[in-house]
């Protein structure tokens, strides 16, 4: 399925949401986030079936952040660079945040800018080898966006959060790894077979437990130790009146896999 600068192909459970707009890298204009919304409604339509997303770019970029064109006619003063954030990016990254499923982050090139923040809203971020981040913020004079000021402090610590928006280097993928930024680096080649294998795993996981886990998970940083407490046991409560722990538990006791439902 064709959006604006959106790409939505579905592989069975697995839905392959695609930034496409290779002219400008994946670069991200409000058109492209109306094309997000519009997939997202899709995915959301078909939410029985869909059990994981598959986030990536097309081309030979992840996405290289906003899309500036047509930017460098504005009067210093008159710019409302945030405007553009609540407008359309803020509404596309909660949704992202609640939704259904889980989410793979297939970082097939540069993730710059927004497109890191993109990227790392993954519960599970696969790299190829020659992808990198970069905060760029700083060389054109803003502040870092699209919620990375959270994301990252609490994936990579304070230190070094503020050395990449200070300095605006790029970060290479083996170093993301090493950090705990990403959890795999692959050949460029097979980025997208180990994404989608990796996807269907999921897909074919307790879908309502996975669901779960991302928001305990999204919540945790929020809460205290006994507001986690009481996270935990609600959602426990609700995974365990599902039909899949009761195939669960039968499939251990019969010494078999589990054939999950989703339900």
């Amino acid at each position: 399925m064709q959006f604006k600068h959106v790409t939505l192909d579905f592989d069975g459970p697995v839905a392959v949401l695609k930034l496409d707009h290779q002219e400008v890298m994946n670069a991200v204009s409000m058109d492209m986030l109306g094309g997000l919304g519009e997939a997202l409604d899709e995915i959301d339509d078909k939410r029985d079936e869909v059990r994981c997303v598959v986030l990536t770019g097309a081309g030979r970029a992840f996405c290289t952040g906003a899309n500036l064109q047509g930017r460098n006619n504005q009067k210093p003063g008159k710019s409302n660079a945030g405007q553009s954030l609540e407008i359309g990016f803020h509404p596309f990254l909660r949704r992202l945040r609640r939704l259904h499923c889980p989410i793979v982050s297939a970082v097939n090139g540069p993730a710059a800018g927004a497109g890191m923040s993109f990227a790392l809203m993954g519960d599970m971020i696969l790299c190829a080898r020659s992808s990198y981040f970069l905060q760029a913020f700083r060389r054109i004079g803003l502040v870092p966006d699209c919620g990375s000021t959270w994301l990252l402090p609490r994936m990579i610590g304070k230190a070094r959060s503020v050395e990449l928006s200070l300095m605006g280097e790029r970060l290479p993928a083996e170093k993301a790894l090493e950090w705990g930024l990403v959890n795999r680096v692959y050949d460029d080649a097979v980025l997208m077979e180990e994404a989608m294998k990796l996807a269907h795993d999921l897909a074919n996981g307790p879908t309502i437990a996975l669901s779960l886990i991302r928001k305990l998970y999204w919540d945790s940083p929020e809460n205290s130790f006994e507001e986690q407490l009481n996270l935990e046991f609600e959602s426990q409560r609700i995974a365990g009146a599902a039909e899949d722990f009761k195939e669960g538990v039968t499939a251990f006791l019969e010494k078999r896999p589990a054939k999950f439902k989703g339900k």
